[in-house]
């Protein structure tokens, strides 16, 4: 093989979804529609917390976070999909490619720890209720958040760079709708066993690990609650966890099934509908999914209009 044609390429060509000019015209206003109510949901809720003290609770500390972390997720690869839905010519500049892989797998990563630190908010405020702000106090909870926030990033570091520094050998059209790891390493014409390790290695750390311990908080979760004599008390217990419980089935149980099958099983079509399951779908749906069955959260939104309408007045 001849030296040259193991140089990296300056850009890629996305092939996105469809080639038709209709479709994509009503992809670009479906996907759109999304992005913007993504960011009006997660926004509210992330604004809501910050301003109303009666939400200045562990639980919603973290909810803060993982709404930040949609919007940043959902804006590292949207607004490039949507520009693509109206330009003829879909490329992507190496380094933009690197700098969106890097960004997606970080914030893909720090949501699922997230998760697992959710869940085990839940856990405490079900089977010890009593030391809840004590045990989930202040500090703890930011070690937690800057936990998840740091292995996400590291990670997504190490990932990132054994994905981009692969040559391609002139092969420059990827069959995704954004920079995603295994659409990039299908392209590569050399030895690929160090990226199938640091790809394993990746679920094992971001996304297996914390869906033991979501699965073990649930089911110490479930035997307290199994304990509650009163059939009030049981369903009062299980509708703190309702919410979380949701989210988390998404969003473990999509990345379970496409990271963690068999490579010859895989193909780019899966691929592509697990990156727009977490970036369109998923983060419009975790506002509506905590704010719908939170009482506090729809009172907090009530207080923040009483003093919106006694400002104007």
């Amino acid at each position: 093989m001849r030296k040259d044609n193991m140089t990296l390429e300056s850009e890629f060509v996305l092939m996105g979804l469809s080639s038709d000019r209709q479709t994509q015209a009503g992809l670009f206003v479906l996907f759109g529609t999304t992005y913007l109510l993504t960011l009006l949901g997660n926004g509210l809720i992330a604004l809501l917390i910050s301003l109303d003290h009666q939400l200045h609770l562990p639980m919603y500390f973290f909810l803060c976070h993982l709404s930040v972390v949609d919007i940043c997720y959902t804006s590292s690869g949207v607004p490039q999909m949507l520009a693509h839905f109206l330009l003829e010519k879909k490329t992507i500049s190496f380094t933009r490619c690197g700098t969106q892989l890097f960004f997606s797998l970080a914030l893909g990563g720090t949501e699922f720890l997230l998760l697992a630190a959710m869940a085990y908010d839940r856990y405490v405020a079900v089977c010890d209720p009593l030391r809840y702000m004590a045990v989930m106090n202040p500090r703890l909870c930011t070690t937690l958040a800057s936990v998840s926030w740091s292995v996400g990033m590291a990670n997504s570091a190490v990932e990132t760079a054994v994905t981009m520094r692969l040559p391609t050998c002139g092969h420059n059209v990827l069959n995704h709708v954004a920079c995603e790891t295994l659409a990039l390493v299908r392209l590569a014409c050399v030895d690929i066993t160090l990226n199938q390790v640091v790809i394993v290695a990746s679920s094992v750390v971001v996304l297996l690990v914390p869906c033991c311990l979501v699965s073990l908080s649930y089911a110490y979760i479930v035997v307290a609650i199994l304990k509650i004599r009163s059939t009030q008390g049981r369903r009062k217990a299980f509708g703190t966890c309702v919410s979380h419980l949701t989210v988390v089935s998404m969003s473990y149980g999509m990345a379970l099934f496409i990271y963690l099958q068999p490579r010859s099983q895989a193909s780019a079509e899966q691929d592509k509908v697990v990156v727009l399951f977490y970036a369109v779908v998923t983060p419009m749906l975790n506002p509506l999914i905590y704010s719908l069955r939170n009482k506090d959260v729809k009172a907090a939104f009530n207080r923040l209009l009483m003093r919106s309408s006694e400002v104007k007045h």
